[in-house]
């Protein structure tokens, strides 16, 4: 759930895609008339649709207003709403990724919501990282629909075997716990990353920087990453290290997506891993886990004069400006936002369904305080550590109108330095000199 990219896309791809979509604008449908009794217009992409269709019925007869609802899969998604933005297709209310919000923003296709108290009441009870996720120069752009972050997690009975008792704090201790993991024959590679160039990479990247110390960019959104004392080399020279002098990472970590290495951690291959907090439930899952009731969730570890910090990653209802440029339809489109990004009959109702159903994660506070969220999550990890590692997680800080394209060089110098092909400084030069030139160009 943490794609920000449909793979392959890059903004020159996008450029051509607006004007193809412009000159095909005329067999789309027109923008809905604006009085206040006509249908909102809803869209999402294909994730839990029968709990959301659920929860729209439930706003229909609690306030009268109709809504009409279709989704796209998330793998199309994004293309599929650049082109009906550009056609003027009617869309009030959708489901906008926070990768998007830069791009969708100054295109003018979203609109901030700062000016609806019923909606920014929610922030005080949302956690920070979520919150900021959702503004751009200085507005916010919606409520939070659903949040995670990158979580690290271990295999209790495996470090058992190895006479480790409690699980790595720094990354320090991952390699000297893999090194006698490896001695006594229990894993080849203990420590599972997946390093393939996906949309999933960069999650696993900046949990690793911000884990470290480092930052990708600074606060004016200048490139940092090759900065020898701030930036990312701590990071990449710590996994350049880990795959080829002490061997605790597959070499084929380059080529290992996220749902593979999933897959290989569920097979009992390896001790630690990364994933995406939400992956617990399969972890701990006995139908589709063989190291079921096994697998906890330790703080991120923290490198020399880092942290235990993580990356988080969230995705949030926006409003569309063809919604906000009619008065009433605007009010109605901010009652379906507050439905369903914030409390429904003085509850959250929305996002403790997509909880309890799926497992998602959640950016509101008391939600960790619910008795039902507490006792479904006792029954696969640590709802504690779920809080304590989110309160850690900061947003990504290379979300721009170009970090599809820039993404690509990333993650390919990344890759270049893991297999020896370049060293970390120059890998993270060029990935920052690609940085510097598309913030120049944009």
């Amino acid at each position: 759930m943490s794609n920000v990219w449909t793979p392959g896309s890059n903004r020159r791809e996008f450029l051509k895609m607006s004007a193809a979509a412009s000159a095909a604008g005329a067999g789309l449908l027109p923008l809905a008339g604006g009085a206040q009794g006509a249908p909102l217009n809803f869209f999402t992409w294909s994730a839990a649709v029968d709990t959301v269709k659920s929860h729209l019925t439930a706003f229909e007869a609690k306030t009268g207003i109709k809504v009409n609802y279709n989704n796209a899969p998330w793998a199309q998604y994004r293309d599929t709403m650049v082109t009906k933005f550009v056609g003027k297709a009617p869309i009030d209310v959708l489901w906008v990724s926070d990768s998007w919000l830069p791009e969708w923003a100054d295109a003018g296709w979203i609109t901030p919501v700062n000016g609806y108290p019923e909606l920014m009441k929610y922030n005080e009870g949302t956690d920070d990282f979520c919150v900021k996720s959702m503004q751009y120069k200085g507005k916010q752009y919606g409520l939070t629909y659903y949040s995670d972050y990158m979580a690290f997690f271990y295999d209790e009975e495996m470090l058992k075997k190895a006479g480790i008792k409690e699980p790595p704090q720094t990354w320090e201790e991952v390699v000297q716990q893999s090194a006698r993991i490896k001695q006594a024959g229990l894993s080849q590679y203990p420590l599972m990353l997946s390093m393939a160039r996906e949309s999933w990479l960069i999650e696993f990247l900046t949990a690793m920087v911000y884990s470290n110390g480092g930052r990708f960019t600074d606060d004016n959104g200048a490139a940092l990453m090759a900065d020898p004392k701030r930036g990312a080399g701590q990071a990449l020279q710590w996994v350049v290290d880990a795959v080829n002098k002490h061997k605790i990472v597959s070499p084929a970590c380059v080529e290992t997506g996220e749902l593979n290495g999933l897959k290989s951690f569920t097979s009992g291959n390896h001790a630690f891993a990364m994933l995406g907090r939400y992956r617990i439930r399969t972890l701990n899952d006995p139908k589709q886990s063989q190291i079921a009731g096994r697998v906890k969730q330790a703080l991120m570890p923290a490198g020399p004069g880092g942290s235990h910090a993580t990356v988080g990653w969230m995705r949030f209802y926006g409003m569309t400006a063809q919604a906000a440029a009619d008065k009433a339809r605007a009010a109605n489109a901010a009652k379906l936002i507050e439905w369903f990004g914030g409390k429904a009959d003085g509850k959250y109702q929305f996002q403790k369904m997509l909880f309890t159903d799926i497992g998602s994660g959640f950016g509101v506070k008391e939600l960790f305080k619910d008795p039902d969220i507490q006792a479904s999550y006792q029954k696969y990890s640590d709802l504690a550590m779920f809080e304590r590692q989110q309160q850690l997680a900061r947003k990504k800080d290379v979300v721009a109108r170009w970090f599809g394209e820039w993404d690509e060089v990333n993650g390919t110098a990344w890759q270049s330095a893991i297999v020896g092909k370049s060293t970390p400084a120059d890998a993270l030069k060029k990935s920052a000199q690609a940085w510097n030139d598309m913030r120049k160009q944009a």
